[in-house]
């Protein structure tokens, strides 16, 4: 993202000026991009002496190389620019020493210096991401900046700083530094010193402030009647998948749903965001790293493909699903399912429907804004023809694909559906067609990437030569499967076929190795070793679905449950083991979904079982004050 409005920045790359220190600023108007110069993705990593600095040339980049260059050493990997704010210490390159880092308020009496880091919050111009420049002047009404991403023009013949900032000094001797962008609103600054004289206390929240609370509403009968609408072709289907006008079978907990604080949530939007970055930072150096990639059991015919889907793909991922444990523990991720992920119409619609009928006026949905951020992301997926929604034949899949059909034709594209491979056939180019004879270009699905892998797994040789089926200049006499349509060049698909990394359990481990201790992830490993399990750990196949051939053992490694499924002869990763709350008898799993790389919604799906499966209701979830909350009985 670039925040520059101005006609005609300098091509991306440019040096704008020099700051101090002889460090160069660069532009980063990525359409300018030289695809010549930048082929991938892996051309945008900007590295000093192997030490990374950051994706060519957003903010953070400049900040760690502004400080590696002058000073020499740099802060930790952050999620996004205002996670700086967060950061305590700061690590010397060279030697690996840890040296203080403090944050100050905006309106602090401890008044920036030459050299801090300014950092903005989320919001406005820099929603999502925040904002962080170095501050190289402190001057009584104003301070000077230098910063990357924002302004796209060369300096002025002598100027070394990007651009001036109005501040003030109130009565009490606080300095204030004016955002000026329009929403922006400035976090603090960040010194290294050794003197922590007002420099922020992070005060503790109310940690029941993150338990999850039952409800019920009073009978009176509104199970009886119907509240979903059958002229709505998503609506019939769910009734149909349901067996009625419900989400659950029991009739008691018919009228049951979960509340969720205004500050949890706020946790799980920014755990959602923070969380989709690192997957997408641990995605880079799995795709970096031939001997990490290896430990994900995808053929290595098709790493190429995988890398490629990366590089030209990197920001067509539409949707994806994240599980957490919610506590006054925390906030633990298990997994992120970014591919073929599911309960979006449960989440964006049915629980709604189910408030409205059954008289539920408490708190908010959290589902309410999921549709419409599923439609901006359609519109902006590139998609230029007919996008065939090609799905299983199980009943789940039939309602969630008319959900997504929706979505995406609200979105103004032209959408055809297909059940299993129905009709499908080949045309005299060798490309893959519908029933209509119309060649399939652009697919979402319902359907795992895993299950294309298996098919080309069988085809490939011992020396990984090329399959058949990965051929795209021929028909065949076989009717095209599953794999034939997924793993065409010529055949765009959503979720892309990157999304493979993320959604592998495989990805667990390295995030730990990246964002040790970080406090919204789970230790995982690959092998068991000393230091490990001291609460439990569960073993989960690096390849599963629904909560499929999970073991949980306690901190005496005896076993207390497993699961069962297909993906037993699958490789393995090992996680500390956090249990879900348990609400009236119910383990409580929270679900939020990233929709084009963002927050978008939220829901909770229970069992009376430790893990979660597809069988596993989705009740509904409602957001209330906060001292709604604490009070309730």
């Amino acid at each position: 993202m670039s925040h520059d409005r101005s006609p005609h920045p300098e091509k991306f790359g440019t040096v704008l000026g020099m700051a101090p220190g002889n460090v160069a600023v660069h532009s980063s108007d990525y359409p300018s991009a030289d695809p010549a110069e930048y082929p991938g993705r892996s051309s945008y990593r900007s590295e000093i002496d192997g030490e990374y600095m950051g994706y060519k040339w957003q903010c953070v980049e400049l900040a760690r190389r502004w400080l590696y260059l002058n000073h020499g050493y740099v802060f930790d990997d952050v999620p996004m620019a205002y996670d700086i704010f967060r950061l305590r210490s700061v690590r010397v390159v060279k030697s690996g020493a840890r040296l203080p880092l403090h944050a100050f308020h905006n309106g602090s009496p401890r008044h920036p210096q030459p050299g801090c880091l300014l950092i903005w919050n989320e919001g406005g111009e820099f929603h999502v991401t925040g904002h962080v420049a170095i501050v190289v002047e402190v001057l009584p009404d104003r301070v000077r900046i230098v910063e990357q991403n924002v302004g796209m023009h060369r300096w002025p013949a002598g100027q070394h700083w990007s651009r001036e900032l109005p501040a003030r000094t109130d009565a009490a001797d606080g300095y204030w530094i004016q955002a000026t962008l329009p929403g922006a609103s400035i976090l603090g600054w960040m010194l290294q010193t050794d003197d922590a004289s007002h420099a922020v206390a992070h005060e503790p929240v109310d940690r029941r402030l993150f338990d999850i609370r039952a409800a019920r509403l009073p009978q009176r009968g509104q199970h009886l009647a119907p509240w979903l609408d059958p002229r709505a072709d998503d609506e019939a289907a769910f009734v149909a998948a349901m067996g009625g006008h419900k989400l659950t079978e029991a009739v008691d907990d018919q009228y049951r749903y979960f509340r969720l604080s205004d500050t949890a949530l706020d946790e799980l939007r920014r755990a959602t965001n923070e969380l989709h970055a690192m997957f997408m930072h641990a995605t880079q150096a799995v795709l970096n790293d031939d001997g990490l990639l290896a430990r994900f059991n995808i053929p290595p015919v098709l790493w190429p493909r995988l890398r490629a889907s990366w590089d030209k793909r990197r920001g067509q991922m539409i949707t994806g699903r994240f599980d957490f444990s919610v506590s006054a523990q925390g906030v633990k991720v298990y997994e992120y399912n970014a591919d073929s992920a599911s309960c979006h119409m449960e989440t964006g619609k049915v629980q709604a429907r189910w408030a409205a009928h059954f008289g539920c006026t408490e708190g908010l949905c959290p589902g309410d804004d999921l549709f419409d951020s599923l439609v901006d992301a359609w519109r902006g997926a590139g998609v230029d023809g007919v996008l065939h929604i090609l799905y299983d034949r199980d009943m789940e899949e039939a309602y969630h694909a008319r959900y997504m059909k929706a979505a995406a034709e609200a979105a103004g594209l032209t959408c055809k559906m297909i059940r299993g491979l129905a009709g499908l056939d080949w045309n005299a180019a060798g490309e893959v067609v519908d029933a209509d004879g119309q060649p399939i270009r652009w697919v979402w699905k319902t359907w795992a990437w895993e299950t294309a892998l298996d098919q080309l797994r069988a085809e490939c040789d011992a020396d990984d030569r090329a399959p058949p089926l990965l051929a795209t200049d021929a028909p065949r006499a076989a009717a095209p499967r599953l794999a034939d349509v997924l793993l065409r060049r010529e055949v765009m698909v959503f979720e892309p076929l990157w999304t493979l990394i993320p959604s592998n359990k495989a990805i667990l481990p390295i995030l730990w190795s990246i964002f040790p201790r970080h406090p919204y992830l789970l230790d995982s490993r690959f092998a068991l070793g000393e230091g490990f399990g001291d609460a439990g750990y569960v073993v989960k196949p690096i390849v599963g679905r629904c909560g499929a051939n999970i073991s949980i053992f306690d901190k005496h490694a005896t076993l207390v449950t497993e699961t069962d499924g297909c993906f037993d002869d699958q490789d393995q990763i090992y996680q500390a083991y956090c249990r879900l709350p348990r609400v009236e008898g119910l383990n409580v799993q929270v679900c939020t979904f990233s929709v084009d790389g963002v927050y978008g919604g939220a829901c909770v799906r229970v069992d009376p079982a430790l893990v979660i499966t597809t069988g596993s209701d989705l009740l509904p979830l409602r957001v209330v004050p906060d001292d709604s909350l604490l009070t309730a009985p």
